[in-house]
């Protein structure tokens, strides 16, 4: 008989049940008997990854009650287990979900797939519509560069490209805005079938509004709610947009006014899952505040004056109420307050002012001198060959020979950018530095603003966090850029390649700390009008994992571990020797002696030789990384003089050819580079110190990799599909990928049909402090993982199941089939969450016990 339907018994009492899982335990471990009050940690030196498998073991056997991560953490014993599931509100056992169970998560009705017709229909038009709008560009620049050539003179050429900057800005900027009226008119809730020519129609749209070339100036700009206007938002006075990710149902948004919206959230007003987008409202209320990578799903609301804390998420069917602060994924109320700096005068007249500089700083200054670099690429640099000795500067591209010459010349051109770069980045925020004071209050749209803006960005290079990230010399390039950052305790793994800061000068950490990808340290804080820069310090001895947003205020000292994507608490005491997990954060165990049973050095000569040869092995990957940069940018340089060369025969549609070709290259390029990588190295699960050989040789597979962002180029289309196909992963028929990152390819495994949602991460690797562990992911048919969700290391996805925004999925868990999960750490979400989502005592606003 089927088990589902065959009658629960289950045990009697919650001594039986406590029975019950020491048993589960005593099988994990290989031990003959487990005692019921043996701490799972300290007793039995267990870890994450072990627990996962043990809640995923209790869900198996009906009779049991199934059991969290979070229950595992809080209640570490067979016995308080028991005792908690005793009282816990009693659950139908398991079964396959069946369509009026997943009435409100999946579209009504059955679900039709795409056909493969369909399909490929569907990326042919995409690619036909990509060439017109390339041909479209081409055609309007054709014509500014015939009008920019027949100029005579210094002057003459600047005036005229003065004219042309400011041609191509109203074009680019107004064009998407008209478009979208055209090809959408308003947006409305509705459901639209993956591949069908409704989707290429709003591919095409969010394509358009996303690509928009006045982006770069939107952040944090009056002009960007003037664009949210244009397209259809109902956006108040005074309001502040720092993320970058523009929504795309823009007539279903409402932002009441003098709101905050703090950079890397999402509220993009739509959703896909099940085959379908679904578009929905997002309502924002006046005076509200959204904090650092949070994320708004569909079908939410924020009352005027609410706060949504950092690393929190409204999932559909949620709302703050007037005046309260929440947080969380999914937010629950919180008693503590996120937005904590007084707002300053600031006027309509200072805010239009502001944006009127910046079109004027475009079109006065930065399409000029990009332009002027350009004429420098195609004109003056060929004229580097016989100033060193090399022959003619003729670009004859049937000549051997030329092409060394080229490769020179693009090496004194990629190295000069970089140095140069390097300077104005360590330099001009020093200079600028002094302007700001931490505590100080300053207004919104003046010289301290303009200053805080300038460091922001000059201090964020990607280029030089990239190249020495995961090594020694990241420590020395940090302090270069300002941060105090301690030598004290060299690991030769003290920072990943993605930190980025609001002020780099008021951030320090402690000897020892261990920081892996995606920190974000706050030490700006916001209103609509003002901002105010705090000093930051992350204590010694942490371990910070991925995606981790880090206030100023943060309630941490010396020896924390903070695992990925975890709320990091502003209230509480102080939190020492201890872990944090999750959103809400709850206290874990900071490390556990299986995690120290690598093989790390034993002694200080040990350590010092690993260091010296991780060291010497991280030289050479950045060399390498280096390298095929300078390559790639040697690429980009022969495809411009080639344009140079036959422009004069092909004219504007030569521009077009352009674009399709750069494109095709970027991606070419680096998917090879990064193939080439796993070729010689095949990537298999480990578990290792991060000073064994192998760990490096990651390290460097990981700085191959960091470049295939380029894909992203192809989200929402087939072609995203075959990227990552030849990438290594094992994806299936019709995949849709919005926008999601694989870091390690070759270990995922994407059935039929699955759904990757906008900022989504699977990721098949973790660093603990000093240890690597790296294991396959599976992600079966018809699956759907959120906007911004984390799939972590040795995780298996059932069939049918799905993953909520903002949500972490962590290691080792296994979703059933037909399942819904999500939370950080995710678990199973019953039917009607979180309508009739409730808080168990005392755990209102707690971030920490």
């Amino acid at each position: 008989m089927d088990i589902t339907e065959s009658p629960v018994v289950r045990p009697c009492s919650p001594d039986d049940t406590g029975r019950a899982f020491a048993g589960v335990m005593a099988e994990l471990t290989g031990r003959e008997r487990v005692p019921v009050d043996s701490n799972f940690f300290s007793d039995l030196g267990a870890n994450s990854l072990m627990m996962a498998q043990f809640c995923a073991r209790v869900r198996k056997r009906p009779e049991l009650p199934s059991v969290s991560m979070k229950d595992v953490y809080r209640t570490p014993t067979a016995a308080g287990l028991a005792a908690t599931a005793a009282v816990a509100e009693p659950v139908e056992p398991s079964k396959p979900a069946t369509a009026p169970d997943l009435a409100d998560r999946r579209p009504a009705g059955p679900r039709r797939r795409a056909s493969p017709l369909e399909y490929l229909g569907c990326g042919v038009l995409q690619l036909l519509l990509f060439a017109a709008y390339s041909l479209l560009t081409a055609e309007i620049l054709g014509i500014g560069t015939d009008w920019l050539i027949a100029g005579s003179g210094v002057l003459s050429y600047y005036l005229r490209s003065v004219a042309f900057g400011a041609a191509v800005l109203f074009i680019g900027g107004t064009l998407p805005i008209a478009l979208k009226w055209v090809l959408a008119g308003r947006w409305t809730p509705r459901e639209i079938r993956l591949w069908s020519l409704g989707y290429v129609r709003f591919w095409l749209v969010k394509i358009l509004v996303q690509r928009n070339p006045l982006l770069p100036f939107f952040s944090g700009s009056p002009l960007y709610s003037l664009y949210l206007r244009a397209l259809g938002a109902k956006v108040g006075r005074g309001v502040t947009a720092l993320s970058a990710f523009v929504p795309v149902c823009t007539d279903l948004l409402t932002i009441g006014e003098g709101t905050v919206i703090c950079k890397d959230t999402y509220f993009t007003t739509y959703r896909a899952e099940g085959g379908v987008l679904r578009t929905g409202r997002v309502d924002i209320g006046a005076h509200a505040y959204l904090g650092e990578m949070s994320v708004v799903d569909i079908d939410t609301r924020i009352g005027d004056g609410a706060e949504l804390g950092h690393a929190s998420a409204l999932h559909p069917g949620q709302t703050v109420p007037d005046g309260e602060s929440w947080h969380g994924s999914p937010a629950v109320p919180a008693d503590v307050r996120y937005r904590r700096v007084e707002p300053r005068s600031c006027g309509s007249v200072r805010r239009a002012w502001f944006a009127v500089r910046q079109l004027l700083f475009a079109v006065l200054v930065a399409i000029p001198l990009a332009l002027g670099v350009l004429y420098l690429l195609l004109v003056v640099a060929p004229q580097v060959s016989p100033v060193l000795g090399l022959g003619s500067a003729e670009l004859d591209f049937t000549d051997a020979r030329f092409y060394g010459k080229a490769l020179i010349v693009s090496a004194i051109l990629f190295a000069g950018m970089r140095l140069l770069s390097f300077a104005v980045s360590v330099t001009v925020p020093r200079l600028l530095n002094p302007l700001l004071k931490p505590g100080e209050t300053y207004r919104f749209y003046g010289p301290r603003h303009a200053a805080h803006r300038v460091i922001r960005r000059l201090s964020n290079a990607r280029f030089f966090k990239d190249v020495f990230g995961d090594s020694a010399a990241i420590v020395h390039y940090l302090r270069s850029v300002g941060c105090k950052v301690s030598k004290a305790e060299q690991t030769g793994s003290n920072f990943g390649q993605q930190e980025k800061f609001e002020n780099p000068f008021l951030f320090a950490s402690g000897a020892g700390t261990m920081v892996a990808d995606g920190l974000s340290v706050l030490n700006a804080e916001y209103t609509s009008t003002s901002f105010r820069l705090s000093k930051v310090h992350i204590g010694a001895k942490n371990f910070l994992g991925n995606h981790i947003a880090y206030p100023a205020g943060a309630r941490t000292g010396d020896n924390c571990l903070l695992a990925t994507k975890v709320l990091v608490p502003l209230d509480g005491p102080l939190r020492s020797n201890t872990g944090l997990l999750g959103s809400p954060s709850f206290e874990i165990p900071r490390s556990v002696d299986r995690d120290s049973q690598l093989d790390h050095p034993r002694t200080p000569a040990d350590f010092r030789r690993a260091l010296a040869a991780k060291t010497r092995h991280n030289t050479v990957s950045m060399l390498m990384f280096v390298l095929y940069q300078w390559l790639f940018s040697f690429g980009l340089i022969l495809l411009a003089w080639a344009s140079k060369i036959y422009y004069a025969k092909l004219g504007a549609p030569l521009f077009a050819l352009n674009l399709v070709g750069m494109t095709l290259y970027s991606v070419a390029y680096f998917v090879a580079v990064e193939r080439i990588a796993v070729l010689v190295r095949p990537q298999r699960p480990m578990s290792c110190s991060i000073y064994d050989r192998r760990f490096w040789r990651h390290e460097r597979f990981w700085k191959a990799a960091s470049a295939t962002e380029h894909i992203q180029l192809l989200n929402g289309t087939p072609f995203k599909a075959m990227a990552w196909r030849l990438l290594g992963a094992k994806v299936g028929r019709r995949l849709f990928d919005d926008g999601c990152f694989i870091a390690e390819k070759t270990l995922v495994r994407i059935g039929d049909d699955a759904t990757l949602n906008a900022g989504s991460v699977v990721q098949c690797h973790s660093q603990e402090d000093g240890g690597f562990k790296m294991d396959r992911i599976t992600i079966g048919s018809d699956c759907t993982v959120g906007v911004n969700a984390l799939v972590h290391y040795g995780v298996k996805m059932g069939p049918g199941s799905s993953l909520a925004a903002n949500s972490f999925l962590m290691k080792g868990e296994e979703v059933p089939e037909n399942a819904s999960w999500g939370g950080n750490p995710a678990h199973e979400i019953p039917d009607g969450f979180p309508q009739r989502h409730s808080l168990a005592d005392g755990e209102r606003g707690k971030t920490g016990r």
